[in-house]
């Protein structure tokens, strides 16, 4: 796998307390520069920035993957199998509602993976995933 580069994503959110609350304290963001309109976070050496638009809404459409009903659009993180376990553990002890409950799809096929589906306080869709094979990530037989 080569390596990658950082990527940078703006959100809406329509409570900044309340990003910061998810991204920052339950799923352990650092918190980078901010004003009183947008957050940056370190998402796992990734800009996330969270933009305040107090009409931002929930609502993404819905594909079908493996049985689930998948949230679009949605971004999240690609964790190891230990990392993804330990989060999904997390959030269920925070008490955090999931929308598609942690599960492994694809079994005994090349993208064989863990995945879980939560949303933000803003309603903003995040997948959380671990490949059974982490080379496999963008294997297409």
């Amino acid at each position: 796998m080569t390596t990658l580069s950082p990527f940078h994503l703006a959100i809406p959110v329509n409570d900044l307390a309340a990003a910061r609350r998810f991204y920052g304290e339950l799923l352990g963001c650092p918190e980078g520069r901010s004003s009183g309109h947008w957050v940056d976070f370190d998402f796992r050496g990734h800009q996330l920035v969270c933009h305040l638009d107090e009409a931002a809404a929930g609502g993404p459409l819905r594909n079908p993957v493996d049985g689930d009903q998948v949230p679009v659009p949605h971004f999240g993180l690609v964790l190891s199998m230990t990392e993804w376990q330990a989060l999904a553990d997390r959030l269920e002890a925070a008490g955090t509602r999931f929308e598609i409950p942690p599960r492994i799809r694809f079994q005994g096929q090349v993208g064989e993976q863990g995945t879980f589906f939560v949303f933000d306080p803003a309603g903003n869709a995040l997948e959380f995933k671990a490949f059974a094979d982490p080379e496999r990530l963008f294997a297409s037989d």
